[in-house]
C-alpha cells in the first residue's frame, strides 16, 4: 500500500528508522561524501522535517541542519513540516503557485508520474557528484530514473516479508530460527500453533479496505506473478500464480481451520492480534514489529520477520520514499539540495543512519530497514552500526536479511487503490464462502481491473 497506510507510517513518518530525523556527529565518511559543491549563497527549502508532535526526531533534522549549515556556510536550509510530507490534492497546486518546496519528499509509487508530468527536475548532470550513488542498490536507485536521466533519491525502501511470533513457534514446537521458505510449510506451521488451543490463529489475513487486494499483491509477487502486464494496460493477475494465492488462503481456511473464524480484517485487526499474543503469522513489512510494539502491546523479543514465503530468487512487493527537486530549481540549489540529501540521508552514522543517538534519544535500532546499499561497502557499514547500537533484537530479522540479496524490488501497480479494492472481493469470498469459485472470482476481477487500467491510458 502507499506508505500513508498507518502501519508503515509509523516507520516513515513518524520515527523508528526515520532515523531521518537523527542527527550526524560531523565526522562524515569520506567514502559517502558529495564532491560537489555549491555556488553561494544559496537558500533551499527541504520537506518532511518531522512535525512538532515527534520532538525526538525534530530536535534530530534540526540538529543536522545546524551542523550540515556549520560545514557549509554559504547555504541555509529552510525546514518545512507539512504533514503529511506529501498530499496529492494540493501537490499541483503547490507547484502552480510557487509554494512547493525545492527538495519536496514523494514516494516511490508516484516517482514515475511525477516524471512523466514534467514536475521534477532532471539532476542528471549533477547527481554524479554524490559519490554515494554508485553504491546505492540498482533497483532502488533505478526508482527515480527515466531511461538514462535520474530525478532524485530514495531515503527509505521496504519490501513485505512474513512476521512470525517466535513465542508461539515455540510452543508450537516449531523452530523460531527456521521460518517457513514455502506456502506448503506455513501451512503445515499454522496448523500447529492454531491447534495450541481456543483463540489462537495460525496466519492471519486481510479482505477488507483494501487491504485484501494488497496482500494479494504481495503473495502474488512473491510466487513470481504480476498485477498487470509490462506496459500496465490490462490485468495480469488471473494465472496460475494468482490462483494459487487464492487456493492456498481456502485451504487454510476451511481445511486446516487454521486461519480462525473471524474474517474480513483490516490493518489494526491483525496488528491487534498479533499483539495480543495469539497470532502466529502474517504478511508484513519489519515495521510491523514496531508497530506492535508500541501500540499494541506486543514485545520486540516475541517476534521475528522472514521474506515472503517462495519470494527468493523472485520479487516481493515494496515501496519507499526519498527526494525530487522543484523543476523550477536553479543549478546552484540542486547542488546544494544533493550535497543536504547526501549528508542527511546517504552516509553511514549521520543523519537518518546516526544510531548512536537514537539509541540514546530511546528511539529502537536494529529493524533491516531501510536498506538502501545492498551488500556493497556503506551497506555493511551500516549493518554493524545498526548491530553495535541495537536496542532490539537483530538476529531474530536475519532470515528476513539473508533473503535479500536473492529477491528484486517490485513496485505497487499503476491504480493499485483501486485494483486492491476489486481483489478484496475475491479475497474476502474464498475467506467467508467455503464454496467461493476461484476461477470465476479471478475472472470477475479481472473484467473490473481492466476497465480500471483503460481509464486515462
Amino acid at each position: 500500500m502507499r506508505t500513508t497506510r498507518r502501519g508503515l507510517s509509523l516507520l516513515l513518518v513518524a520515527g523508528l528508522g526515520l532515523v531521518a530525523a537523527s542527527c550526524g556527529s560531523g565526522d562524515d565518511e569520506p567514502s559517502a561524501q558529495a564532491s560537489a559543491s555549491s555556488d553561494g549563497p544559496v537558500t533551499i527549502t527541504v520537506g518532511c522535517q518531522p512535525p512538532k508532535s515527534n520532538p525526538k526526531e525534530r530536535e534530530g533534522w534540526n540538529a543536522d541542519v545546524a551542523a550540515f549549515q556549520q560545514q557549509h556556510p554559504n547555504i541555509t536550509i529552510q525546514s518545512k513540516d507539512a504533514f503529511p510530507c506529501i498530499n496529492p490534492d494540493t501537490f499541483q497546486a503547490k507547484l502552480a503557485g510557487g509554494s512547493q518546496e525545492d527538495v519536496f519528499y514523494v514516494y516511490f509509487t508516484d516517482v514515475q508520474k511525477i516524471i512523466k508530468a514534467k514536475q521534477a527536475a532532471d539532476i542528471s548532470q549533477y547527481v554524479g557528484d554524490v559519490k554515494a550513488v554508485k553504491d546505492l542498490r540498482p533497483d532502488v536507485m533505478g526508482v527515480f530514473k527515466d531511461g538514462d536521466k535520474t530525478y532524485g533519491l530514495p531515503r527509505n525502501n521496504y519490501n513485505m516479508g512474513l512476521v512470525y511470533n517466535r513465542k508461539l513457534f515455540t510452543q508450537a514446537g516449531l523452530n523460531p530460527d527456521s521460518p517457513p521458505k514455502t506456502w506448503g510449510e506455513v501451512q503445515e506451521a499454522a496448523k500447529k500453533i492454531a491447534a495450541i488451543g481456543p483463540g489462537y490463529v495460525g496466519f492471519g489475513e486481510y479482505s477488507a479496505g483494501n487491504t485484501g487486494g494488497w496482500h494479494f499483491a504481495a503473495s502474488l509477487y512473491a510466487r513470481g506473478g504480476s498485477m498487470v502486464s509490462d506496459d500496465g494496460k490490462t490485468a495480469a493477475f488471473n494465472s496460475a500464480e494468482g490462483k494459487a494465492v487464492l487456493e492456498n488462503l481456502k485451504q487454510m481456511r476451511w481445511n486446516d481451520n487454521s486461519m480462525g473464524s473471524k474474517q474480513l480484517l483490516q490493518w489494526e485487526d491483525l496488528m491487534r492480534m498479533m499483539g495480543s499474543g495469539k497470532l502466529g503469522m502474517m504478511i508484513g513489512a519489519p515495521d510491523v514489529v514496531q508497530g506492535v510494539n508500541n501500540d499494541f502491546q506486543g514485545k520486540f523479543e516475541d517476534y521475528g520477520v522472514t521474506a515472503v514465503p517462495e519470494s527468493e530468487g523472485k520479487t516481493s512487493l515494496s515501496g519507499g520514499d526519498g527526494y525530487m527537486f522543484n523543476p523550477k530549481a536553479t543549478p546552484e540549489k540542486i547542488k546544494a539540495g544533493l550535497l543536504w540529501l547526501n549528508f542527511h540521508e546517504l552516509t553511514p552514522g549521520q543523519g537518518q543512519f546516526n544510531y548512536a543517538r537514537a539509541k540514546e534519544q530511546g528511539r529502537p535500532v536494529g529493524l533491516p530497514i531501510p536498506d538502501l546499499y545492498g551488500d556493497s561497502a556503506p551497506g555493511k557499514q551500516i549493518v554493524d552500526l545498526r548491530k553495535q547500537y541495537a536496542t532490539v533484537p537483530v538476529d531474530h530479522f536475519s532470515p528476513y536479511v539473508a533473503a535479500q540479496s536473492t529477491i528484486t524490488n517490485k513496485l505497487e501497480p499503476p491504480k493499485a487503490q483501486e485494483l486492491y479494492a476489486v481483489l478484496d472481493v475475491a479475497m474476502s469470498a474464498v475467506l467467508t464462502r467455503k464454496d467461493a469459485d476461484i476461477d470465476k472470482l479471478l475472472s470477475d476481477a479481472e473484467g473490473k481491473a481492466n476497465k480500471i487500467l483503460a481509464k486515462n491510458t
